[in-house]
């Protein structure tokens, strides 16, 4: 054993490894270890290099600001990455969100939210959504429902907090019309009976459910879900840190649902790889946050900045939102074909290059966590590297690099064919 690998057994074993590649590079959609095997890796470091790994504009964007800058606190000093990424997020956002706040990760984003939308309203109370994933700190995980291990053993939590269900038409073995009405009337008796508006901040949603299934809401829900914000004086806040920045095949998931949110957060696929998040939201919104009242040494960091400045322009260089849109036509297609001979896969869905496959017991429709995890495993052992998620760990999630060609989009699939039939046998 080197001294390297020894080394493992001092990290903190709160952390949880789907496998036990030690990488020594990554570029474009694969991965390699040490001794140079490459991954085919439709994780994307759970969807945050969606220009793929190491995309050399982003490289050298890097580089060139770090021989620069590598701190200018934004309390302190300006500098020219923060104003032009602000320029740049400016130029794929509709005109009216139009003020922003950089952090460093999706959790801060989340956090900000919540306490713009307090302090904007006057009102304490948020309501969430069956499913969400959020973040885990003690503010966010409060926030998060998608699975108990992230709130097990730290209650009390965040009061305030109320949850709605999410219309996840399929779980529900209803039509997807027939469960939007039926979660926006709870949404409803939930401002009746547990928040009413006048105390109700905002309301926190995922466009596409993330960690909890990859799920794809109605548009008539998140129609609805704007008409009634609107009604009650309640923000809307997009949590974009997983579905925004390309993903779902447009710059945002919102975009597909025909609505404008109050306040969207992102992070994720925003700086490729660099550790960089955001608040956005109206100028008019952002001028009721008193000064002082929110901020972070590191928010804006000049490197992380240009990284994501880089990364806009890469997006829009090599025309990745219409290659996201192609690929996941393609991806979902090859899916539901294997759905037809494998009835395990009882659900294809998703936007984009954001797409599930969910696995569930043929006869008893319970989910089938056993087999979506072994598959995943028996993937990893032919060099292709998926995930799971989902309250019941029983769904698959597709996310790759959204430079992905067809060629590899074919590969993933064969190899996940082959996954099937190993363990169907």
């Amino acid at each position: 054993m080197t001294d390297l690998e020894a080394s493992i057994h001092h990290l903190s074993p709160v952390w949880t490894h789907y496998t036990p590649i030690i990488a020594a590079r990554g570029e474009g959609c694969y991965l390699y270890d040490q001794q140079g095997k490459a991954y085919l890796d439709f994780t994307c470091g759970i969807g945050v290099t969606n220009t793929g790994h190491c995309h050399p504009h982003v490289v050298q964007a890097v580089q060139a600001q770090a021989a620069k800058l590598l701190h200018g606190q934004v309390n302190i000093v300006l500098h020219e990455p923060l104003l032009q990424l602000a320029s740049e997020v400016r130029s794929i956002l509709p005109p009216e969100i139009d003020a922003y706040f950089f952090s460093n990760s999706g959790a801060e984003a989340v956090e900000g939210a919540i306490k713009l939308a307090r302090q904007v309203t006057g009102r304490t109370n948020i309501i969430v959504f069956q499913g969400s994933f959020h973040g885990r700190t003690v503010g966010t995980m409060s926030l998060t429902t998608s699975k108990t291990i992230y709130r097990l053993g730290y209650q009390p939590l965040m009061a305030g907090v109320f949850v709605a269900p999410f219309p996840y038409a399929y779980r529900y073995g209803w039509s997807e019309e027939e469960t939007s009405r039926w979660c926006l009337e709870e949404l409803e008796y939930l401002l009746i009976t547990q928040t009413s508006p006048q105390e109700t901040a905002a309301m926190l949603i995922e466009p596409v459910l993330g960690e909890g299934g990859y799920v794809v809401p109605p548009v008539s829900f998140m129609q609805g879900l704007r008409k009634l914000c609107d009604q009650h004086n309640i923000l809307l806040i997009a949590d974009e840190i997983q579905s925004g920045f390309g993903r779902t095949g447009r710059w945002f998931g919102y975009e597909h649902f025909g609505i404008l949110p109050d306040i969207i957060t992102v992070a994720k696929g925003l700086g490729s790889g660099m550790p960089i998040s955001g608040v956005f939201s109206r100028m008019e919104l952002m001028k009721k946050w008193a000064t002082g009242s929110h901020g972070g040494t590191y928010g804006g960091n000049p490197v992380a900045a240009a990284a994501a400045v880089a990364t806009i322009q890469a997006m829009k260089a090599d025309n990745m939102l219409e290659n996201a849109r192609q690929r996941g036509e393609q991806l979902m297609t090859g899916l539901r074909h294997l759905q037809e001979a494998y009835p395990v896969i009882g659900d294809v869905r998703g936007l984009g290059l954001m797409v599930a496959s969910e696995f569930r017991d043929p006869v008893t429709h319970k989910p089938d966590k056993q087999t979506a995890k072994a598959i995943v495993h028996a993937a990893y052992e032919r060099n292709l590297l998926l995930l799971t998620c989902g309250p019941w760990d029983n769904t698959i999630r597709w996310i790759p690099p959204l430079v992905v060609n067809e060629a590899q989009i074919n590969q993933g699939l064969r190899i996940f064919e082959e996954a099937l039939a190993e363990i169907s046998r």
